[in-house]
This record gives structure tokens, C-alpha cells and sequence, in this order.
């Protein structure tokens, strides 16, 4: 990060380039959050239901699928999970878009979060399940990899600053269409050179590109 003694935290020293149409949005961090700075990469926390069923016919496999979250990311709609193999699967979006693939027994943390187990009969090519998502809104978290709330997935990035301590504040964020500084980039503590690397492809798949330097 580049020092400048007492000069205070500009925007513009964190975001270069945007679409002043698209790519701003005002959040609201949940309270518990604590002090947000600009800069600071946020994960969004969705409100809503998400269930998963056995896809129509039903499947080979008797395995089951656990602890299904959604993320700030998850559109409206209903997701699919289809195997490619024994272990192995791809998680399609509503509009039939793959966001991500899997394998059992590995917690999966994209637009969804959920662990498929094996049961005693090995799923086969072409089994899976559907999740129908039904989101109702969404607040603000600092990016936390081992969350499992949607806070996992670093979507965001604040370009103001808030206190949410105590209650749940707004804030300026940027969450599309720019290029950000990735040496201003501001994370919570605990969170690894690896993770970061992490969030900087989660952000990119957001639309928000980086740069090292000004």
C-alpha cells in the first residue's frame, strides 16, 4: 500500500476507472461489522430461501445435498446441479450459465453455497439436483473466507467509509464495470496473502478488474 503520511483515504485512490451509471451502488453494512473503510472488500449476505430436491426422474446416487446458503451474487430463479461423473459436477445458473464446478464431499462457494455427500450407490453422469432460490435482499460484510453466509465471496468494494459497529450504516460501494488500485484494496484482519488472491478473482468475475499501482 502506498504511504502518504496524514493524508486521508481519497476514492479516487482505490477506484480508477467506472461507468457512473452502472458500477455504484449504496449497501447497507450489517451491523457487527465494524468500521468499513474505503477500499475495503465487502462479501453481501442474502436474505431469502433456497431448497434443493432431487432432480425430475430422480437420480442413481443416493446421495444428499447440505447446508445450502445463498450469496449477494444469486439471481431469482431456479440453479441446477448436474454430475459429469461419480464425484464430479457443474452448478448452472437460471439462465443455464455453469458458475461453477464441484466435486462431493467439497463445500462449493459461488452464487450458492452447499456440500453434496455420497450415499452407499454412486451418483452417475447426468444425476443432480435443482435449487430454487428465492432472495428478498441483501446486506454488506467484510469478505470473511471461512464464512459460509455469503460474506465468502468478495463482491464488493466500499468507496466511503461507515461505521457499523453497533447498527447497520450505508456506504458507496463499487460493484461493477471498474477498474480498481489492488495494492489499496483494504481487508479484515486474519485474511491471507492466498485468500486475497482469492477475492481479487472473485471481484473480476463481478466486473471489478484490478491493477497493482496507481
Amino acid at each position: 500500500m502506498a504511504l502518504r503520511g496524514t493524508e486521508p483515504r481519497r476514492a479516487s485512490d482505490v477506484l480508477k476507472h467506472h461507468d457512473p451509471v452502472y458500477s455504484l451502488e449504496e449497501r447497507i453494512v450489517a451491523s457487527g461489522s465494524g468500521k468499513i473503510e474505503i477500499g475495503q472488500v465487502l462479501g453481501l449476505v442474502r436474505s431469502g430461501t433456497a431448497s434443493a430436491v432431487a432432480k425430475a426422474g430422480g437420480n442413481t446416487g443416493n446421495g444428499t445435498i447440505s447446508a445450502v446458503t445463498v450469496s449477494g451474487r444469486a439471481k431469482a430463479g431456479t440453479y441446477s446441479v448436474r454430475f459429469t461423473g461419480a464425484t464430479a459436477f457443474d452448478l448452472s445458473d437460471p439462465g443455464g450459465d455453469v458458475v461453477a464446478s464441484g466435486a462431493t464431499g467439497v463445500a462449493v462457494a459461488d452464487d450458492l453455497g452447499f456440500t453434496i455427500t455420497v450415499g452407499g450407490t454412486a451418483f452417475v453422469a447426468g444425476d443432480g439436483f435443482d435449487i430454487a432460490v428465492v432472495p428478498t435482499g441483501k446486506k454488506a460484510k467484510p469478505y470473511a473466507p471461512a464464512a459460509a453466509d455469503g460474506s465468502q465471496i468478495a463482491a464488493e468494494i466500499a468507496i466511503g467509509a461507515c461505521d457499523a459497529t453497533l447498527a447497520d450504516a450505508k456506504v458507496v460501494t463499487v460493484a461493477r464495470k471498474a477498474v480498481v488500485v489492488r495494492n489499496e484494496l483494504v481487508f479484515a484482519g486474519g485474511v491471507t496473502t492466498d485468500q486475497k488472491a482469492v477475492a481479487v478473482e472473485h471481484l473480476e468475475k463481478a466486473g471489478i478488474l484490478s491493477a497493482q499501482g496507481a
